[in-house]
């Protein structure tokens, strides 16, 4: 049985509904889910500076023996991953998008590497020519310093704002620890970056899943 062109069109809020459930499916299709970033991030600085605290202490006495050696070792294998994690979820920009996107996200991925690569030629420079605690501050904040920048960077570029607020939060979170210490630049890292980063990452993950609705 054929049915009249009235009985096939659409009211206007199932048009609505349609447009809304259609511009949501390009979304998620075309920007790469930023949870597993924030969430790898928080996971490596919390648990990373967090061990850099125990070693640290906030009057300069360890509350646990750890070698400075395992502490570094750790918290920069942990941001390795992350990184890894973040170049993954980077790499999802290159199949559905095309031209500037893709060449702006290929940028900001090597960013990462020549920002880091040019924290290790500083740190290995002027490192040994501080006391062991300066040192290991010297190394984290350099490292927390790239971070913030490039997370900055990145949330103008791919138009993020969560992105930019978190990195401007760590830029003065680094500042104030490193001038309070290592100890308390451990604490407002762990705390602060790692935690600021997983509440992120849980509030963009409900936010998806609202949209998705």
């Amino acid at each position: 049985m054929n049915m009249d062109d009235d009985e096939l069109a659409l009211s206007p809020e199932e048009t609505l509904r349609l447009i809304e459930q259609q511009e949501t499916a390009t979304v998620n299709r075309i920007v790469p889910d930023p949870v597993p970033h924030y969430l790898a991030w928080g996971v490596a600085w919390f648990v990373g500076f967090g061990m850099f605290f125990l070693h640290h202490g906030l009057s300069g006495t360890p509350y646990v023996e750890i070698p400075i050696g395992v502490v570094l070792a750790l918290l920069f294998g942990l941001m390795a991953m992350a990184m890894l994690v973040s170049a993954m979820t980077t790499w999802q920009l290159r199949s559905p998008v095309r031209g500037a996107s893709q060449e702006r996200g290929t940028m900001y991925g090597m960013a990462w590497g020549f920002g880091f690569f040019a924290m290790w030629v500083i740190a290995v420079r002027f490192g040994p020519l501080l006391p062991a605690p300066e040192r290991s501050l010297l190394w984290s904040s350099l490292s927390m310093l790239v971070v913030a920048l490039l997370y900055m960077a990145g949330g103008i570029i791919l138009s993020l704002r969560p992105m930019f607020v978190l990195g401007a939060g760590l830029a003065v979170l680094n500042a104030v620890g490193a001038a309070a210490g290592p100890g308390w630049h451990a604490l407002l890292m762990s705390v602060g970056a790692g935690g600021g980063s997983i509440v992120t990452a849980l509030v963009l993950r409900r936010k998806r899943r609202r949209l998705r609705r």
